[in-house]
Parts: structure tokens; C-alpha cells; sequence
């Protein structure tokens, strides 16, 4: 699979295993401090850096401010990468940089390198041919597969909601009683959602690799050395996960319908609609907040249940897997110093 324009490529056999020797075996965040732990009793950096990830099929997607990279691990074993350098959308005009809407512009750019970084693990996996090529799997069919999973993601987590609650409006006779109501509901076809899907077999190894790359970051901001044996005794909870930041739109999205009423259904659905930009822009200020607080005791408490549904959208990943984050971060900082871009750029990275 040639790399698409801009992108560089580079290939790694398995190294062999990585034994962390010179740091006693202790785990040091961010220049000694030993006391921020995640609720499952494992570390997580006090320092917030400007670098998020995604896992895909056996990989790992790293992004910094104008660099990603994603690293996957072959049918054959190798640590394939591809890195691309990024202009973000938040540097291409001032409006972009304004709270909330600065939201809605990071999710929507995030969700974009996603999709294209699960592309390049999905052709990853693809065999060879009798003449070696690959039939790798074609732009529209991606397209097709991004708007079905929106499709999806609104109308499970806005429409239907709204369309249940819809045939007892009448009993409720209460606004109030309403949306409290939808927003009950809509929080727990989240949650039965996450619980389904954690207990999909062929989804584990995502997960696994979701953790992966949770550890790493957290290795990377408390500033220990990025190997596996040090990456491992990092949490695999961490504050800026998408996860959480789902669970927060589901809350949020309670108070932001609520002063709406009670207008003739059809209305009532277009502005769950109409209202999850604004739902996203206020959810990312408050991941973002939450990652730049997490060292104070009480907003890890509040952050408490969005880390809980990580246990089911993260496992524990073994050394290989590490490695495979591992290599798809540096790839980022081989390219640029996450911190030291950010503050040029005024840009943060949440996610």
C-alpha cells in the first residue's frame, strides 16, 4: 500500500522485549510527584499536554497540533506508520478559536483524521493477492460507512429518546418531567450501548489498544521514558477519553433542551438535531477543563462516572500493544513538540 500524498511511511520489525533498567521499577509523574491516580488505583500524569489518540484495528492513531500519525501491527507482525502533517482548522480563522464553537471545529477535524487513520489500519490488515497487491478497501465505501455511523449515533442517542418520551408527553403534562425524563433515557441507551459493545468478542483488542493508548499519553505527560515496560504502569483511564466525553453530552444535553418546552413532536426532534453542535462545543470545554483540573481531588469525583465506562471501552494491553502506541506517538514527536506548537498556534488538543 503506497502512502497517500503527504504522508511518510516507515516500517519496524518487532524489537525485542523492553526491560525499563535504570528506573527501580517505580513510576515517577511528572518530576516525582506519586499521588494522582485514576479510580482503578493506577497513575495518570498531574501535567495536561497537548496530544490525543484513537485506537483502530490493531493500531493506534496519535495526533499532536499539526502532525498525526497512526502505527499498526500487521498480519506478519511488523509496526507499519504513516504520519501527516495537519493545518488545524482552528488556525485558519479567529472564529474557530472562540469557546464552544472551538468545539464543535476540533470534534469535527477529530472525527475526520479518525476516520482516515481506521482506513489505513483496515487496508493494513488486507492480505496480498496471488500478484501481491492489495484491494484495498475504496473511498465511497468509507464515505458510506462514516454516514451510516452518524446516522446511527443521532438518531439512537437524539431521535429515539425524544421519540419515546414523545408518547407519554401527554401523560406527563410537566416540561420539566419531559426532558428529565428524555435525558434518563437517552443516558441509559448510552450506557446499554457501551455495555453491548464491550462484550463483543471481536471488539476486545480495540479495547485492548484503547488502553494502549491511554497509557502512553499518560506516560508521555508525566514525562517517563515512552517504553513498554514504563508505558504499563500508567492507567488505562484517563480524563480527556472520548468516552467521557460522549457520557457528558448525554448530561449536558438535559439542561440545553430543557428551556425548548414542549412544541408538536416534529419540532421536538429537529432541535435535538439542530442542537448537538452546541451540545458538542459545551461538552469539549468541560473535557477540557476537567484534563487541566485533574489534580484536584474533587473533579476527578465528578469525573468519576464518565472513567467508570472506560473499564468497559478499555482493557489492559499487553507490551506489544504498547509498543505499537509507542511508536505512533513518536511518530508525532519526531515531527514537532506538541507543547511548544501549541502555544504558536493558540490551539489545544482535547480527545
Amino acid at each position: 500500500m503506497s502512502p497517500p500524498s503527504g504522508l511518510t511511511r516507515a516500517s519496524h520489525a518487532p524489537p525485542e522485549e523492553q526491560n525499563g533498567a535504570g528506573h527501580n521499577g517505580a513510576a515517577t509523574n511528572g518530576g516525582g510527584d506519586r499521588d494522582v491516580r485514576m479510580p482503578d488505583g493506577a497513575l495518570v500524569a498531574k501535567r495536561d499536554a497537548p496530544v490525543g489518540g484513537q485506537a483502530v484495528l490493531e493500531g493506534v492513531m496519535m495526533r499532536g497540533v499539526s502532525v498525526w500519525a497512526v502505527a499498526v501491527r500487521t498480519p506478519e507482525g511488523q509496526i507499519e506508520i504513516e504520519s501527516e502533517t495537519i493545518k488545524p482548522w482552528a488556525k485558519r480563522h479567529r472564529l474557530w478559536r472562540v469557546p464552544v464553537i472551538r468545539g464543535v471545529v476540533a470534534l469535527a477535524e477529530s472525527m475526520k483524521i479518525g476516520f482516515k487513520a481506521l482506513a489505513i489500519s483496515a487496508n493494513a490488515q488486507l492480505e496480498e493477492d496471488e500478484d501481491g497487491k492489495k484491494e484495498e478497501i475504496g473511498g465511497w465505501m468509507w464515505g458510506f460507512t462514516i454516514f451510516l455511523s452518524l446516522l446511527l449515533a443521532v438518531g439512537l442517542f437524539f431521535v429515539v429518546p425524544v421519540g419515546l418520551t414523545s408518547l407519554i408527553k401527554d401523560q406527563l403534562g410537566s416540561a420539566l418531567l419531559f426532558w428529565l425524563i428524555e435525558g434518563i433515557v437517552r443516558t441509559a441507551i448510552f450506557i446499554a450501548y457501551i455495555v453491548a459493545i464491550s462484550k463483543m468478542p471481536d471488539l476486545r483488542r480495540v479495547f485492548e489498544y484503547h488502553g494502549a493508548e491511554h497509557k502512553t499519553i499518560s506516560c508521555y505527560e508525566a514525562e517517563d521514558e515512552l517504553i513498554p515496560a514504563r508505558a504499563k504502569l500508567y492507567s488505562r483511564l484517563h480524563p480527556r477519553c472520548g468516552t467521557s466525553f460522549l457520557l457528558i453530552v448525554m448530561v449536558l444535553a438535559i439542561f440545553v433542551f430543557a428551556p425548548i418546552g414542549l412544541p408538536e413532536w416534529y419540532w421536538l426532534v429537529l432541535s435535538r438535531i439542530l442542537g448537538i453542535p452546541l451540545i458538542a462545543g459545551l461538552s469539549y470545554e468541560v473535557i477540557k477543563w476537567a484534563g487541566k483540573n485533574r489534580r484536584k481531588a474533587w473533579v476527578r469525583a465528578v469525573m468519576w462516572p464518565g472513567l467508570m465506562l472506560q473499564n468497559l471501552t478499555t482493557r489492559e494491553p499487553d507490551e506489544e500493544q504498547l509498543e505499537v502506541a509507542i511508536a505512533s506517538l513518536n511518530a508525532v514527536l519526531a515531527r514537532e513538540n506538541p507543547e511548544e506548537a501549541a502555544k504558536q498556534q493558540h490551539i489545544e488538543i482535547v480527545a
